[in-house]
C-alpha cells in the first residue's frame, strides 16, 4: 500500500507530495529502502481535484513498482531485454526460426531501437522503424544487396516487424511495460498482398511423373514421395529406411532435417511436434526398394568411405542429404523439362489439392499432411472449387465446339 506525505514550504503551504511504496526486508532482516516519487499539483486545481489526481498517481506508482517498472528495471533498454526474450522463446521456436529471429534482432532491430528504454518505447519509434525497413534494400541469401535495387517488400517488412512485436508482447506479459507499442492497430503498415498458394495442375503433376523416368533413382523417389505424401522438404530428407514398413506400405514421419550456418545437418521433430504415419502407393514402395538395394551396393563398393546411417536420401557417401538439395535439384529439373517454375513446397500444396479434388475427406488430408488443425487444411478448398469451375467451363467449351 502506498503512503502519501505532504511537503510544505516555510509558510506552511503544501507544495508537493511524496508517495512511498515500501519494499519489505532483505535476507538479513534489514528494511529495504522504499520506492519514492514526488507529485507536484498543477496550479489552479481545487483541493478535490488534487486529492483525486494524487490518489490516481499513488495507485499508478504502486502498480509500476509491483511490475518492476521502478528502479533498475525501469532503465532496462530493449538491447538488455533481447537476451531475456531469446532465452524465453528458444524452446518454443524451431532451430531455423530461432536462428532467423536472432539474426533479425542483432542486425536490424537492436541497431535501430536497442538504445531506447523499454518503458519509453512509443508507437512513434516503431513507426519510424517501419519506415526504415521500407527504405532498406532487398538482400540476397548471402546478405549482400540485390542487384535489382528493389526495396524490401511489404510482406518482408511485416515479417521482420513481427519479431519486434513478439519481443514487446513478452515484455508486456512479464510486466516490463503496460502496453505493447508495436501493436498493429497502433501503426500504419504497408499493405501486403495475400500470398497465393502455388500448385501444379493435374496435367502438370502427371507430366512431372512422366519426366521423372529419365532421372536418377534417388530423385525419382524424392519427387514421387513429395507428390504422393505431401511431406515437407525437411521431413523427406530426414527419412530413414527404418521409417518404412515395406510389408504394410506404411511410412512414419518422425523427424525433419535442418541446417544452420556453420553447423552440420541436424534433425528435429516435425513442425506439428508429432510423428505421423501415411500409407504409400505401390510405385513409391517399389522405388524405395530399388533405392535400398542401390545403397547396399554403394556401401559394398565404398567400404569404409561409406558413412551412412540408413538415410533414404543421401550424398555420395551415404551421409544425410543437405536439406536444401531437393529444392536446387527440383529447380534444375523444371528448367530442363520447360515446366513452369514452382517452389519445391508447391508439391505439398499440390498433393493436398489433388487429394481433396479426388474426394478424400478433409480429416484424412489433415492427418497425411500433419496439420495441427483444420484451419490450415481449409485453405486448399478454394483451389478445389476453382479447379472444379475450370473443369466445367472447359467441358462446356468442348461440347459447344462439337455441336457447332
Amino acid at each position: 500500500m502506498a503512503t502519501i506525505t505532504p511537503r510544505k514550504n516555510k509558510n506552511g503551504e503544501i507544495i508537493s507530495y511524496t508517495i512511498r511504496v515500501y519494499r519489505g526486508y532483505d535476507s538479513n532482516g534489514e528494511r529495504l529502502k522504499p520506492y519514492t516519487m514526488t507529485y507536484k499539483p498543477a496550479s489552479g486545481l481545487t483541493a478535490k481535484q488534487i486529492e483525486r489526481e494524487l490518489n490516481r498517481q499513488a495507485v499508478q506508482f504502486e502498480e509500476k513498482c509491483k511490475n518492476g517498472l521502478v528502479g533498475s528495471a525501469a532503465s532496462l533498454k530493449l538491447a538488455d531485454f533481447a537476451p531475456v526474450y531469446l532465452s524465453a522463446v528458444k524452446e518454443t521456436l524451431s532451430p531455423v526460426c530461432f536462428s532467423a529471429y536472432s539474426r533479425v534482432i542483432d542486425t536490424i532491430i537492436l541497431p535501430a531501437l536497442g538504445h531506447i528504454k523499454l518503458n519509453e518505447l512509443k508507437p512513434v519509434h516503431v513507426q519510424q522503424f517501419v519506415k526504415q525497413l521500407a527504405e532498406m534494400p532487398k538482400l540476397k541469401r548471402d546478405g549482400t544487396p540485390d542487384e535489382s535495387g528493389e526495396k524490401l517488400s511489404p510482406s518482408t517488412i511485416r515479417r521482420k516487424l513481427a519479431v519486434l512485436q513478439s519481443m514487446l508482447t513478452l515484455a508486456t506479459k512479464l510486466g516490463y511495460i503496460t502496453t505493447n507499442p508495436a501493436e498493429a492497430k497502433r501503426l500504419t503498415l504497408p499493405k501486403a498482398p495475400r500470398p497465393e498458394i502455388e500448385i501444379f495442375t493435374r496435367q502438370q503433376a502427371a507430366y512431372i511423373l512422366q519426366c521423372l523416368k529419365d532421372e536418377d533413382l534417388q530423385f525419382q523417389a524424392l519427387i514421387q514421395l513429395a507428390i504422393y505424401t505431401g511431406a515437407r522438404e525437411g521431413e523427406l530428407v530426414g527419412l530413414k529406411f527404418s521409417d518404412i514398413n515395406f510389408n504394410t506400405r506404411k511410412m512414419t514421419i518422425s523427424r525433419s532435417a535442418y541446417k544452420l550456418k556453420g553447423e552440420p545437418v541436424k534433425t528435429k521433430a516435425p513442425k506439428s511436434g508429432k510423428a505421423r504415419t501415411v500409407t504409400l502407393n505401390a510405385s513409391c514402395i517399389e522405388l524405395l526398394k530399388q533405392l535400398a538395394q542401390q545403397h547396399l551396393l554403394d556401401e559394398m563398393r565404398l567400404g569404409t568411405a561409406w558413412t551412412g546411417e540408413e538415410w533414404v536420401f543421401t550424398q555420395w557417401n551415404g551421409a544425410i542429404m543437405h536439406p536444401q538439395t531437393p529444392s536446387r535439384q527440383f529447380d534444375k529439373f523444371l528448367k530442363r523439362h520447360y515446366i513452369p517454375h514452382r517452389k519445391f513446397h508447391s508439391l505439398r500444396h499440390t498433393s493436398a489439392t489433388l487429394l481433396l479434388y479426388n474426394g478424400t475427406d478433409l480429416k484424412t488430408v489433415q492427418e497425411r499432411l500433419g496439420h495441427a488443425d483444420f484451419t490450415t487444411t481449409n485453405k486448399y478448398l478454394h483451389l478445389v472449387e476453382q479447379a472444379d469451375s475450370e473443369a466445367v467451363d472447359g467441358l462446356e467449351q468442348l461440347l459447344q465446339r462439337r455441336n457447332a
